[in-house]
């Protein structure tokens, strides 16, 4: 399986991959789960599936121009998006559920489809399951929301690497010394003010882009005439 920044999801349902994972718990979370599907008789079945698990179905949409709406309003933990009657019905709840959503968004297939689900990947699609009973489709969501876990938790770590380098930069050129040095400079700061890196980084650059680029010397000069 791949997050969705890659170009796709393995092609394989989330029960065959990294059996390690398989092993993963139900911690008897109730989760605020959104499903969606073109065919109403599938979303009500599925609505019954998802209660049965002790989850709170928060929201059941059938309609494209109306799921992003729900999603960003009623931000659930997890979204299912089942295959109806048209692949690119089901592609388009899967868009605008992405667009919207904070949580992982899960394709529910009646049948292996490889082609819907490269496409469906590419949509943000984080994994995909084929019907199976319901303590399969626990499963899946509890995997499914281990590794989302997981992937946020690396996207911060990048995020919070880029930021202390960019903080580097500008103490680099502010006070002509190496990166080695200017990492000292912020981690010198940082203890002696009990504050993390990341943040005496993020007050560096936050104040960067807040100031005026410092005057050149001919623009000084001129300045004191």
């Amino acid at each position: 399986m791949k997050n969705r920044s890659g170009s796709g999801i393995d092609e394989r349902p989330i029960g065959d991959q990294n059996r390690r994972l398989s092993t993963v718990e139900h911690e008897g979370r109730h989760l605020r789960v959104l499903i969606a599907n073109e065919r109403r008789d599938r979303l009500e079945l599925l609505a019954q599936v998802v209660a049965g698990l002790g989850h709170d179905v928060i929201a059941r949409e059938i309609y494209v121009k109306e799921v992003g709406a729900v999603t960003e309003r009623e931000r659930p933990d997890v979204a299912l998006v089942g295959l109806g009657l048209s692949s690119e019905h089901a592609l388009e709840l899967i868009t605008e559920i992405v667009r919207e959503a904070s949580c992982p968004v899960i394709a529910l297939l009646t049948a292996k489809d490889p082609e819907y689900v490269h496409e469906a990947a590419k949509r943000g699609v984080f994994a995909y399951i084929v019907d199976g009973d319901p303590q399969e489709l626990q499963s899946a969501i509890d995997i499914t929301l281990q590794l989302f876990a997981e992937y946020q938790s690396l996207q911060g770590a990048f995020g919070r690497r880029a930021l202390i380098e960019q903080a580097k930069g500008i103490l680099m050129a502010r006070h002509s010394v190496d990166a080695d040095r200017a990492f000292d400079m912020l981690r010198e700061h940082s203890q002696h003010n009990g504050r993390k890196v990341v943040d005496v980084a993020q007050a560096i650059v936050d104040s960067y882009l807040l100031l005026p680029p410092p005057l050149t010397e001919s623009a000084a000069a001129e300045s004191g005439r």
